[in-house]
């Protein structure tokens, strides 16, 4: 598995990155993965990943290419910038990216009327 430096690179939709995730009180920011969804004019939309497997969402393996067992929280999706992203650790496979679309379509069909 070889890790490449995102900075400077738009990150494409179902890298699995490593960035600084601020804060939700603002008070600094802590280095996580995440999974890029998409990245417009600098904007970066991800979904946080986590080690605690019993948290709700897709999991990823090591044998997949992830540092430990995790899960990607599609119940945490937020925006950062291109510039917070440190480095590309892999990129999900095919049938994960669209386990990724088909979770993301479930949560946004509560928008129909």
């Amino acid at each position: 598995m070889k890790e490449t430096t995102a900075v400077g690179n738009i990150p494409k939709p179902g890298d699995v990155v490593i960035t600084k995730v601020g804060f939700a009180d603002n008070e600094g920011s802590k280095i996580r993965p995440a999974l890029i969804l998409f990245e417009e004019l600098g904007n970066v939309i991800i979904a946080g990943i986590t080690t605690n497997l019993r948290m709700k969402g897709i999991p990823i393996t090591k044998s997949e290419g992830a540092a430990q067992d995790s899960v990607i929280k599609m119940n945490f999706v937020f925006t950062i910038t291109n510039d917070s992203i440190l480095k590309t650790v892999f990129s999900l496979s095919g049938e994960k990216i669209e386990m990724v679309l088909e979770e993301l379509h479930n949560k946004l069909d509560a928008l129909k009327v």
